[in-house]
């Protein structure tokens, strides 16, 4: 019974739904992601294999995008002359004379405790003679080189005479943009193949190497794009044949010969065999099982979906690679075109410091390893210091299209974000901040962190503007987490964060002071942290603005927010789109509909912390914030849910926090969002593993550096078990709800 949780099935196979199972059905071990495409291929499928770092720039495209790798799960199946095809029928004279092969049964399900995919299909060859086909594949977390297939063939009824046909399929695009030089390396031996691409402007080599293992002789198809071999046997009735598929991947980012390398791997990889192969993978994700799983009594849905997001965060974090992110859209598809966001430092990174330490670490070294871009964004902008990009890939630049693509009336619509959305820099210095105070990683900040977090407050320094007739800095012309409203004034998300970020920047100088004097005379002298420019920093913590309505008590999301037109976003109920789509683009800009969570993303992050003025309750801000900007919000954005989940619950409205977090955690499994076509959504992902963690649990850090939890549980989940690391040390939590604990 307890398997079922671990399992994401699908019994019917709905071609209208496949992109969105492609999406939900991907497996990966943290280099690379492979959408759940079947090996046979299907009528406008979109197969994709990315992997971290692995960019381009097009001709003629707007920006860089990471880049769809050769296809490794080729493998095609004819039965009596009749390929395989996810054709199904409902029709009864179609089981007995087929009029081109049909499929009479199906199913498929991710098992993501084992990081396993598995297909079974009933297929009728139009022969007559019937044969059940499992297909078994996985994405090695033991080696992450390694990518492997099994395909159990049995005739169920009949003699049929089979032909297995495998390839590596270079011939591939995203979405039509070719990013491949012509001309692919690639050979055939046997049952061997191999192939070797590079790309056009990046000069990123990929080299996949394949073995077909089979009890039958292989004969081998060269072809220029698509070195195949296959296979050809007859089954008696109810004899089974299994057949294993090796790959082996490597890139210039791993080694100076991808394709020699990936040629030796494979030799390695098939003397050990799939049973080794799948028995030291399965023994891998056991052991990030052990921190990951949140294990909730009293809700299998919950306790699925939250699985189902878990195994996505994990899959999709780089586990060897420093110098690579997690994009928006993880490695599952192709939207936001790999790029890297705020949803990394926010929402993904905050969930692996207590699950996977050395992998947040490896998220953020991503961000030291790109300071020089941030440092050269400052610069083009007129700026000191490091200005980080709101979206990146793989040099640290920006690469924030300025225009979208052609709208539907022949407009394009002008992007601010890249130019605006400066508070990702504070956003990286807090996760920073956290992740130091969580591992007790002191080698990470004194060599790493604590240079990311100075000269992203020396950018913060030079950015902000002094008010002289209120005594008072300012920030002009920011994009708020409430990306509905564009180029406003003193964003109160903002301005705080960046109060925040300077105040934490100037105590993590004075603890270098305190503990490694070399450390911090070295970035005192780097980042030119004179005492004047110290000076100003806590000039700007003092008396940074924080938009405050003392008659509402209440945080005023941006000075003229409430002047604008009120739309009672509850009304706008059922609905499939967002509010803004209904309203348009031109008028809910005007309105106060709010995109994701802004300031209630400021409550989840800072807590109490939120710079209320003397003499009123912070519960009670807390409160009116909600009950102001809650009805407001339209949930636009995936990554909402989670944050409103979160701090309901720390308000202790716990019918609001359960409707949320149930909103967050099946946002892709029940594409809420109507894109998942496009890849899971990772600030969902990781969102929804805080909420309920930092939320219901209430699991927090005190003042005095310990460890505790407050849990506000809904009233139907009787406990909830976790694991966490906390500075080195893997600590054990059960969470238990009063009204259960009261009954016993």
């Amino acid at each position: 019974m307890q398997e079922r949780l671990w399992q994401i099935d699908e019994l019917n196979f709905e071609s209208n739904h496949q992109h969105h199972y492609e999406t939900l059905f991907s497996i990966g071990n943290g280099y690379l992601g492979t959408r759940g495409t079947f090996e046979e291929g299907y009528f406008l499928d979109a197969p994709a294999t990315l992997i971290h770092g692995i960019y381009d720039h097009a001709p003629g495209a707007l920006v860089p995008e990471l880049v769809n790798a050769p296809n490794w799960l080729d493998l095609k199946i004819t039965v009596d002359s009749t390929p395989l095809q996810m054709i199904m029928t409902v029709d009864r004279s179609d089981f007995m004379t087929p009029p081109s092969g049909v499929v009479i049964g199906y199913e498929r399900s991710i098992d993501m405790k084992r990081g396993v995919l598995r297909r079974d299909v009933l297929f009728r060859a139009q022969s007559g003679n019937i044969v059940r086909i499992t297909f078994e594949r996985f994405a090695s977390l033991h080696d992450q080189h390694v990518m492997a297939q099994r395909i159990v063939i049995t005739a169920v009824d009949g003699h049929p005479a089979i032909i297995v046909e495998s390839a590596l399929q270079t011939d591939v695009t995203n979405n039509g943009v070719r990013h491949w030089l012509p001309d692919p390396i690639t050979k055939t031996e046997g049952g061997r193949l191999s192939a070797q691409v590079t790309t056009q402007q990046s000069g990123y080599v990929v080299a996949m190497a394949s073995y077909l293992n089979s009890p039958h002789t292989e004969i081998a198809l060269p072809h220029p794009g698509r070195p195949a071999t296959h296979i050809v046997f007859t089954l008696k009735q109810e004899e089974s044949v299994t057949i294993e598929k090796l790959t082996t991947i490597y890139t210039s980012r791993d080694t100076a010969d991808p394709l020699a390398t990936a040629e030796t791997a494979l030799d390695a990889a098939s003397a050990r065999g799939y049973d080794t192969l799948l028995s030291d993978h399965i023994a891998e994700w056991a052991t990030d099982w052990e921190t990951a799983d949140i294990r909730i009594d009293g809700d299998e849905a919950i306790q699925r979906a939250l699985r189902f997001t878990t195994y996505h965060v994990l899959i999709a974090s780089p586990r060897t690679d420093e110098h690579v992110s997690v994009g928006a859209k993880t490695l599952s598809g192709l939207g936001y075109k790999g790029h890297v966001f705020w949803d990394t430092e926010i929402f993904v990174t905050p969930t692996l410091m207590l699950i996977q330490p050395k992998m947040a670490r490896n998220l953020l070294m991503y961000r030291y390893h790109n300071l020089h871009g941030a440092r050269e964004k400052a610069k083009a902008n007129g700026y000191e210091g490091a200005m980080y990009p709101w979206e990146s890939t793989d040099t640290g630049e920006e690469t924030t299209p300025q225009w979208s693509d052609v709208q539907p009336d022949g407009s394009r619509i002008r992007i601010w974000t890249g130019d605006n959305e400066q508070h990702i820099s504070s956003d990286i210095a807090y996760t920073t901040h956290k992740y130091w105070r969580w591992t007790g990683d002191d080698d990470f900040l004194i060599k790493y962190g604590a240079e990311m977090m100075l000269d992203t407050a020396v950018f913060w320094g030079s950015r902000v503007e002094y008010n002289a007739d209120h005594d008072r800095y300012e920030l002009s012309q920011q994009i708020g987490p409430d990306e509905y409203h564009e180029n406003i004034d003193n964003s109160v998300f903002v301005n705080r964060m960046a109060q925040a970020h300077l105040k934490s920047a100037l105590d993590v100088l004075a603890w270098l002071k305190t503990n490694d004097s070399v450390a911090a005379d070295r970035l005192i002298a780097a980042l030119d942290l004179n005492t004047t420019r110290l000076d100003k920093w806590r000039d700007i913590v003092a008396k940074m603005f924080i938009p405050f309505d003392h008659e509402k008590a209440i945080h005023i999301q941006f000075p003229g927010f409430f002047d604008m037109e009120y739309i009672p976003v509850p009304h706008y109920q059922p609905r499939t789109t967002s509010v803004q789509a209904i309203l348009g683009h031109a008028r809910s800009i005007q309105t106060q509909v709010i995109k994701q969570a802004d300031v209630v993303m400021m409550m989840a992050l800072l807590g109490h912390e939120l710079s209320i003025p003397e003499g009123f309750d912070p519960l009670q801000v807390m409160l009116n914030n909600w009950n102001t900007y809650y009805p407001r919000t339209d949930h636009g954005s995936s990554l909402s849910p989670a944050m409103h989940a979160w701090v309901a619950a720390r308000l202790g409205l716990l019918d609001e926090a359960y409707d949320m977090l149930d909103h967050a955690v099946h946002i892709d499994l029940q594409d809420n969002k109507g894109n998942v076509r496009d890849g899971m959504h990772a600030a969902a992902c990781g969102g929804v593993w805080q909420a309920v963690i930092f939320g219901l649990c209430g699991l927090r850090i005190s003042r005095d550096g310990a460890l505790i939890t407050d849990p506000r549980l809904p009233a139907h989940w009787r406990r909830v078990s976790f694991n966490v690391y906390y500075r080195g040390e893997k600590r054990a939590f059960t969470v238990e709800n009063p009204v259960y604990s009261d009954q016993s």
